[in-house]
């Protein structure tokens, strides 16, 4: 089995979505966008994960690869092959289906809570009633023709979406560590303005280590999902 992630930034990786892909037997490669757009062939892959990154998905001028990587996205969707997106991941994911991202009436940065969507279909990803998770993300997006609603908040109603049996789309950060939230308070704490859903860096990166091995675990659930969907 082999899992393929797209990389925005340096800074953003798999977190401890790494461990997990090496326990259960994917090889993993991956594209750094913002060195090359060497795509695999997707006949090639099992599963892709699609990562976070500071850009919009709106950003085309800016980033000409956006393109060329919605259209694989897409594609690779399209094929039915699993596939996790997590923040500009989940919003390049929902665009790529015909889906809008735009700017969310809030920014949400630091660790807040999310609420399970109610849903009557049994055969969506089925979240705790409620969790805090870590967000870093000032846009949101409407959910692509088809999708299922199936995490929310008060910041921001769109948090989490199905699409189909094997595409999940996710807002917030399951795979952050602690080391992983330090790389991006270094590198985006400009962000860091006053705001009702915004953490001071202190406050992020004071949060212990039960958090992190909470969300972790909720990470392992949803890839276990899209695992089981592996042919």
């Amino acid at each position: 089995m082999r899992a393929h992630y797209l990389q925005h930034v340096p800074f953003e990786g798999l977190g401890s979505i790494e461990a997990w892909l090496q326990d259960v037997g994917y090889q993993i490669t991956s594209t750094q966008l913002y060195d090359s757009e060497d795509f695999p062939k997707i006949e090639d892959i099992n599963l892709l994960v699609v990562l976070g990154g500071p850009m919009s998905v709106n950003d085309e001028h800016d980033y000409p690869w956006l393109v060329e990587e919605k259209e694989f996205i897409k594609n690779t969707i399209e094929a039915g092959k699993p596939t996790l997106g997590i923040c500009l991941g989940a919003q390049l994911i929902t665009n790529s289906m015909g889906g809008e991202v735009f700017p969310n009436s809030v920014k949400e940065i630091g660790w807040f809570p999310i609420q399970a969507s109610k849903s009557e279909n049994r055969a969506v990803f089925q979240f705790p009633e409620e969790i805090e998770v870590f967000h870093w993300h000032g846009e949101t997006f409407s959910l692509p023709q088809g999708a299922v609603q199936i995490a929310e908040s008060k910041g921001c109603k769109n948090q989490a979406f199905q699409l189909g049996a094997n595409v999940i789309g996710l807002q917030f950060h399951l795979e952050t560590t602690s080391d992983s939230a330090q790389a991006i308070v270094d590198n985006c704490r400009n962000e860091l303005v006053e705001g009702e859903y915004v953490q001071t860096e202190t406050g992020i990166l004071s949060t212990p280590q039960e958090r992190y091995n909470s969300i972790n675990n909720l990470m392992g659930k949803v890839l276990e999902h899209l695992h089981q969907k592996n042919g």
